[in-house]
């Protein structure tokens, strides 16, 4: 006749190995899960969102946003803490006159910044009574239907708007919050070195760019090194002034119209 209590110690052992198999099995899942995300942030699509309104109103404060990283290619900043593992870039390729693009800056290496492609290696960039102009020629735009931000003061105001086509055929919505004669409304010419790029903001008169120099706590120009990807689409977007963490308040306060919007 069995012992009765070894094959309840038997039965115990099994169970104590099925609880092992399965938290194993749970770590596991857990730790392929981590490499897949890992492997997609590093080499596909990296999430971002927007704290400041230097892109308005491309951009608003609360949009989440996917950024390609295979768009131009990978540099040791595409990598998470940026390892010194080589220079130059990767399977590179050039950021094209109008993209919205995510790059480290340049005067720290660490900090993301996103900006627009204005000015390509070897183009001479001015501006002149905040008309845009490009190896001499004034950029194309037209007016459109003002639209509403924060002044300088954080008071809700109505500013005026322009489409501004740039050559090879970008259109894009720009705004003006001090009219022509803002602060960064009249440059001097900026040369853009080899391998550089002359980024700037769609808020022309809130936006520290590359019409600002690194030693004057601006951008300056921006090595193709230091490029990150392309900004591709809105996949979340919360009012600015709600964190995304109060999560009973999304009903009510998420921009549901521009969910899914692409960045253009």
């Amino acid at each position: 006749m069995a012992d009765p209590v070894r094959l309840k110690g038997q039965s115990i052992d099994r169970r104590v190995r099925k609880d092992e198999g399965g938290v194993w099995e749970t770590v596991k899942v857990v730790v392929q899960a981590l490499v897949i995300a890992l492997v997609v942030r590093t080499f596909l699509f990296q999430p971002f969102n927007i704290p400041s309104g230097s892109l308005i109103p491309t951009l608003l404060i609360g949009d989440y946003l996917f950024v390609s990283k295979y768009s131009y290619g990978y540099s040791h900043f595409s990598f998470p803490l940026s390892p010194d593992l080589f220079s130059g870039r990767l399977l590179s390729s050039s950021p094209k006159r109008g993209d919205v693009a995510v790059f480290k800056l340049p005067r720290d290496g660490q900090t993301d910044y996103i900006k627009r492609v204005i000015g390509l290696p070897g183009d001479k960039i001015q501006l002149k009574d905040a008309r845009l102009y490009i190896n001499g020629v004034e950029v194309q735009r037209e007016a459109t239907t003002p639209v509403e931000t924060k002044d300088q003061f954080d008071h809700d105001v109505k500013v005026p708007t322009y489409t501004e086509t740039l050559p090879g055929g970008v259109s894009h919505l720009i705004i003006q919050r001090d009219g022509d004669n803002g602060f960064y409304s009249n440059t001097p010419v900026y040369e853009v070195p080899p391998g550089e790029y002359f980024m700037m903001g769609d808020n022309r008169d809130n936006s520290t760019d590359s019409r600002v120099s690194p030693e004057q706590g601006g951008v300056g120009y921006v090595p193709l090194e230091n490029f990150i990807g392309r900004a591709e689409i809105i996949f979340f977007s919360i009012d600015e002034d709600t964190p995304v963490w109060q999560f009973w308040k999304w009903p009510s306060e998420i921009r549901w119209d521009r969910i899914f919007k692409p960045v253009r």
